[in-house]
């Protein structure tokens, strides 16, 4: 009597599968009939259980192997995207700013234009003088005499003389004598200027008597 092996687990029913393929082979050899066929399919499950009446063997199945033990895991890593470096900021920049500012506007300063002064044309000095203001002084033989100068000129008055005419009038009016007196003309006088100056004229205490006065009525200036 043949040896029986039992054989547990999943490898025992690949095994009888595989000699139940091998006796349906063998059975469709042995038979000559017409066709030389013979029709295969699974076995017929026995109605009585045998046991074996031999030695059993027990052949453990390979278990598979753990992600552990192969160092391999079953299912496939993402590699973890590389850090990205956080931007740094610049030296010296505060709140989030950059320290770089840009330049500001150079302010554009708008063109000037000088003021026209009207050019006068140089024109030579040219005095003018009015009427002699005279005043009674203390003295009856002096008096204080005033004139006004003007000079419509473009050049100053540099020099000149002013010489007076002097009456001696008597008691009744009578215009007795008349004296000459020069006094220096107070200079420079400016152009398009106008002064006035006073000079006290007197002539000799004996020309004019007790009674009489003097009057400067006549004037007469060089200038240059």
């Amino acid at each position: 009597m043949p040896r029986s092996t039992w054989t547990a687990g999943r490898r025992g029913a690949l095994l009888g599968a595989s000699a139940a393929v091998v006796c349906a082979t063998l059975t469709a050899c042995g038979d000559t009939g017409d066709g030389g066929y013979v029709a295969v399919g699974p076995p017929r499950p026995s109605t009585t259980a045998v046991r074996p009446t031999g030695s059993v063997t027990l052949v453990p199945l390979d278990s598979p192997k753990s992600p552990a033990a192969s160092g391999t895991s079953g299912t496939a890593t993402t590699p973890a995207p590389a850090s990205t470096p956080m931007a740094s900021s610049p030296t010296g920049a505060k709140s989030g700013r950059s320290s770089t500012r840009s330049p500001s506007p150079t302010p554009t300063a708008a063109p000037t234009t000088a003021p026209v002064t009207p050019v006068t044309p140089v024109t030579p000095a040219a005095l003018t003088w009015g009427a002699p203001a005279h005043k009674a002084t203390d003295h009856r033989w002096c008096e204080d005499v005033t004139l006004s100068f003007r000079n419509s000129g473009g050049t100053a008055v540099r020099s000149g003389t002013v010489t007076f005419g002097t009456h001696i009038i008597g008691a009744l009016g009578i215009d007795w004598a008349t004296i000459g007196s020069a006094e220096p003309l107070p200079v420079p006088v400016a152009a398009h200027a106008r002064e006035d100056h006073t000079w006290t004229v007197c002539v000799d205490a004996w020309r004019v008597p007790l009674g009489m006065h003097i009057e400067t009525r006549d004037v007469s200036v060089v200038w240059k």
